[in-house]
This record gives C-alpha cells, structure tokens and sequence, in this order.
C-alpha cells in the first residue's frame, strides 16, 4: 500500500514520516549536479537534518550496473532503514535497485541476466519526483543497464515505493529541454499503455487523465512555465506511472533503448520519436498480425478512442499533432538530427531494440521489416 501527498508543499510531509518511521540512519539518493543546482537541497536538507544521513549521488544518467554496487557497497556499510530517493526517473530508479538488491545473498546481475526470484524485501523507500516524465514513484520496476544493454527488475511487492510526494515546486527550475523530454516520456507511456494488450478498464482511466494533462500543459511548461502548468504535468507523469505499473509499455519504449544507449538520446526524446509512426502501425492492425487475446477489432476500438483524446478522428491527425507537439517545444523529429545517419546506425537500432517483453505488449506484431520501415519513414 503507497502513502501519496502532493500539492505544492507537500515536501515538507518528509518531517510527517520520518517521525512515524522512526529512522536511525537515512540513505538519502539525489542527481549528481541538480540536487544542488535546482535549489531542492534548500527544501529537503533542513528537514532531514535530525537524521543521520548517507548521500549518495555518484552515479550516471542512465544508471549502471557499477553505480548499483557502488551504491550497494555503501548502504551496505551505512546500515541505513530508510530509503529516500529525489531526483528524475534514474534517481528513483537506482534507489529502487539498490533497496531491493541490498539484502539479497547473490550478485544483481544474477537477478537481472538469469531472472532469478528476490527473495528478501529492502527498507521502506520514499520517493520525491523532481521532474514530470517516467512515473518511476508509482511503479514496480527499474531500469538497471550492463554495458549498453537494458535490463529491468521488477517485483509487485518489494520495488513499490511505500512513500511518495509530488510537490511541483520541486519541478519548478527544471530546464525547458529535460521538460520537454520528460513530457513526452509521460505521454508515451500513457499512448502506449492504453494500446497494450494487457490494458483493463483501470489502467485506461490513468492513461486518459495523463494524456488530457500532457496534452493541454506540455507546451506551456516547457515554453512559459507556470506553476499550474508544472503541477499538471506532474500528476501527468504520476498517472502515466500507474498506468504502465498495470499495462507495461510496448514497442516504442523497446526502441527507444539502443537511440539512448549508442546515439545518447535523451529517454523521453528517443521514445517520442517513434510514437506517430507507431500509431499509424497499430491502427493498421490486422487478424493475422493482432496480438492482442481481445481481437483486431477491440485493438481497432481502442487506437479510435485514443484517436478522440486528441481530438482527431484518423491516425494521420493524431501523426501530425503528434509532430507539431513536438515542433512546439523544440524537439528534434527526424533520426538524422540526432545523430541516426546510415544504414548501420538503423541496423543498431533494429537488433537492440526488440526487447521481447515489451515489443510481445504491442497490440500489432512486430517485424523486423516492420521496424525498417518505420524507422526510414522517419529518418
């Protein structure tokens, strides 16, 4: 069961828990630079200043399999029973890997390459979003990468946040292009999740609320933040969190992986990207090529339905607002301008990015072909 305050403020709830919680010593994981640069030391330190506090924060963008033995090592000699996490998706993320394999008897790499079960929880973990894109605060899994390839971990019971806050003030200095790119992260994973073949009736109702959110706040946030529009795109990423902890994600944020891991494409960038030319894809969904148990005319209702959220009535419409959106806040369209330029650049793209378990969550299925195509259409 997660605990949620939010509204502007709620960061001070941090003094609320941790007298319930009782902490002896606090492992406290923020970003390496924003923590200071942002001003969200000023707002968190003094209310965590009672505590005995472990800080750890040398750790990369995308997090690594070393940052996670780093951060292990030093959780491990901190003996730290309690867990706050502040920062974008990654610092949540590593948080999460570092919790839940702390007090397991084997390597995380056993856990995440051969899939072995976790076995033993991590301490109570609070999580306080700092930006408004992955939902990391309100899902069950992380992302975890060894080499250039990602992994993830997932667990229903023991990667859950048990605390969260979303106080929009601590977005409120975000730069416009990790606004943009964490927007449109949280639009993808609501498109994507209310496609997927493992969506239900609870997951859709998320996935609406943060597509109406992104849709009518984005651009304003990025290009004339208010706190309004900040606020908005917080719950929007929170919402889109929940949705995908139900209905998982699908073949975009699958493709989106290698565009980040060889081209250094920001996470919510690289997933965008791929988003119209997926739609179009989905919506040409046949019985033949259908993956969903539900049929080809369910998988039909429901790219129609997404189609209304955005107040379109074809694929071609929802393609071109999808473009314009990203137009508006200065986001690259095309693979070329971020670096994507031959033909061994897509062959890159096409064998890293068919992570079975997300592109087996696409309504539509899949094909290398498929993919190529997809891929030169917006090349």
């Amino acid at each position: 069961m997660q605990t949620e305050y939010s509204g502007t403020g709620s960061v001070n709830a941090i003094r609320k828990i941790l007298k319930k919680e009782k902490p002896k010593s606090v492992f406290l994981v923020t970003g390496k630079f924003s923590y200071e640069k942002t001003g969200i030391r000023s707002k968190i330190q003094p209310l965590v200043s009672h505590c005995k506090i472990t800080h750890f924060a040398d750790f990369s963008v995308n997090p690594s399999i070393g940052d996670i033995k780093k951060g292990i090592a030093l959780f491990r000699k901190s003996k730290c029973d309690f867990v706050i996490a502040a920062g974008g998706g990654s610092v949540i993320d590593i948080a999460k890997a570092i919790n839940i394999f702390s007090p397991q008897k084997l390597t995380p790499e056993k856990y995440l390459q051969k899939k072995l079960p976790i076995e033993r929880k991590g301490k109570k973990l609070l999580a306080i979003p700092t930006t408004a894109g992955t939902g990391s605060e309100a899902t069950h899994f992380a992302v975890v990468y060894i080499g250039k390839e990602k992994y993830s971990i997932s667990h229903q019971r023991f990667l859950l946040p048990e605390y969260v806050i979303l106080d929009p003030a601590l977005s409120f200095s975000l730069p416009p292009h990790i606004t943009a790119c964490t927007g449109m992260d949280a639009l993808a994973q609501a498109i994507e999740s209310y496609w997927s073949v493992h969506s239900t009736g609870e997951s859709k109702k998320y996935s609406r609320k943060a597509i109406r959110l992104v849709l009518d706040n984005l651009r304003t946030a990025v290009m004339s933040p208010t706190q309004k529009a900040r606020a908005a795109m917080m719950r929007a990423a929170n919402n889109s969190g929940k949705a995908i902890n139900i209905a998982y994600t699908t073949a975009c944020h699958s493709i989106s992986y290698p565009l980040t891991s060889y081209f250094g494409v920001p996470h919510g960038h690289a997933v965008a990207l791929t988003l119209g030319e997926m739609f179009l894809f989905n919506t040409a969904v046949r019985k033949e090529d259908c993956l969903d148990a539900r049929g080809e005319k369910y998988v039909s209702k429901t790219m129609k339905e997404l189609a209304r959220l955005f107040g379109e009535n074809s694929p071609e419409g929802v393609c071109e607002k999808l473009k314009s959106t990203m137009d508006s806040i200065n986001l690259e369209r095309r693979l070329v301008q971020v670096g994507v330029i031959t033909e061994q650049d897509i062959h890159i793209i096409i064998k890293n990015g068919f992570n079975q378990d997300r592109i087996k969550n696409n309504p539509r299925r899949l094909t290398e072909t498929s993919l190529r195509q997809i891929l030169r259409n917006i090349k």
